[in-house]
């Protein structure tokens, strides 16, 4: 799913809008279909990594050693991944605090939200996420939360970037990381989850990073590679883990086998109102994450995906494997409340909804209410 990007935060309607709802209203189509799998997060993804175990503070950044952001400051994620809320202080004790912490602990947060219920109250709560290594610019500072945009996530609420509201502690301000990351080399994460450690041998565990984090990388030995941290020590990932590229580089423009295989390895992983890692992605996360890997940066939400982005519209007769599909919030509607991609033989790849998980599933059998809203093609290779 996705919120109305058209909307500034300060004026939150009631009506669902490109995003398809408000707080905990207008959910009738994340009530369709059956329970998700049982069990939350990548452990029920196909080849979910051991790195999903609790987080270390060991070898990853600590908010003990460094001073907060002040507005008016960049800074840099230092969590595995922070996530930003509508409104601060609006979390649920006993069942959120995993997701506020640092380290953050995203497995046991998944696991507090088993139930379909549990996880669906977040639609309309949360924005968005942001993984270990993300520029922001601090705004705001309201207590023990800032008021920050996420500048790697475009969309029309602010030309910076994504709004939101994140913990303070989970942020430092880095100036140093910063340069590196447009001046050094850097790693992305290819692997589902990696994680952070002490040597290159793999000892002293730090902190999990997720699919698609970007870190420079400071020097490369035959079986790892040492990045910077943003506030704590440099650390290693394992070379197999991840692809560097020189500065500046950019990935090769995909085919769009290439981004459906990307979006095949998720299959399985439980949906995450507002998220965009490997603990979790909502429909335009899903969309938005798997381009941006391969180099292609689209609009964080459903909406601006496909009215912002200035991608060729295409006719459902003419639907080719990569193209993404839209849906209204109800047949005659104009707002956008999903989106999914299309891999051919009549079938869309998508994270559907609160009780689902990554799946393909057939286009017809999902637009049962005439809710289709039509399509846009991302320039591919091939």
């Amino acid at each position: 799913m996705s919120r109305n990007d058209s909307t500034p935060r300060s004026i939150r309607p009631l009506t669902g809008a490109d995003a398809g709802f408000s707080r905990r209203a207008g959910l009738h189509a994340a009530a369709l279909g059956a329970a998700g799998l049982g069990a939350a997060g990548l452990a029920t993804a196909a080849g979910a990594s051991s790195a999903l175990a609790a987080p270390s503070a060991v070898a990853g950044p600590s908010a003990a050693t460094t001073r907060a952001p002040r507005a008016g400051e960049e800074a840099v994620v230092a969590v595995s991944a922070t996530t930003l809320w509508v409104e601060p202080r609006t979390n649920r004790p006993g069942i959120d605090d995993p997701s506020l912490t640092n380290p953050v602990d995203l497995d046991a947060w998944n696991a507090n939200m088993q139930d379909t219920e549990t996880r669906r109250w977040l639609t309309g709560e949360l924005e968005s996420q942001a993984v270990l290594g993300s520029r922001v610019i601090v705004d705001e500072v309201d207590g023990d939360w800032a008021h920050v945009v996420v500048t790697a996530q475009p969309t029309p609420r602010d030309e910076r970037g994504y709004p939101g509201w994140v913990p303070l502690a989970q942020l430092v301000p880095d100036d140093r990381f910063l340069e590196r990351a447009e001046t050094a080399p850097t790693a992305t994460v290819t692997a589902l989850t990696s994680r952070l450690t002490g040597t290159p041998s793999g000892n002293h565990p730090g902190i999990p990073v997720s699919f698609d984090t970007v870190l420079p990388v400071l020097r490369r030995t035959a079986k790892a590679v040492q990045v910077a941290v943003p506030g704590g020590e440099p650390a290693y990932l394992p070379a197999a883990d991840v692809v560097v590229r020189e500065p500046g580089g950019t990935p090769p423009l995909p085919t769009a086998d290439e981004v459906i295989a990307t979006g095949e390895r998720f299959l399985g992983l439980r949906y995450l109102w507002a998220g965009v890692s490997a603990w979790g992605f909502d429909c335009s996360g899903f969309t938005y994450t798997l381009f941006h890997h391969h180099g292609i940066t689209l609009h964080r939400d459903a909406g601006p995906q496909m009215r912002n982005s200035g991608l060729e519209e295409v006719a459902r007769e003419d639907l080719q494997r990569g193209d993404l599909v839209f849906f209204l919030t109800e047949p005659g509607a104009t707002s956008i409340r999903h989106v999914a991609m299309y891999v051919g033989d009549g079938m869309i790849m998508q994270a559907p909804n609160a009780s689902r998980s990554v799946e393909i599933m057939s286009l017809e059998e999902y637009d049962t209410d005439g809710e289709y809203a039509g399509a846009r093609r991302v320039p591919l290779a091939g």
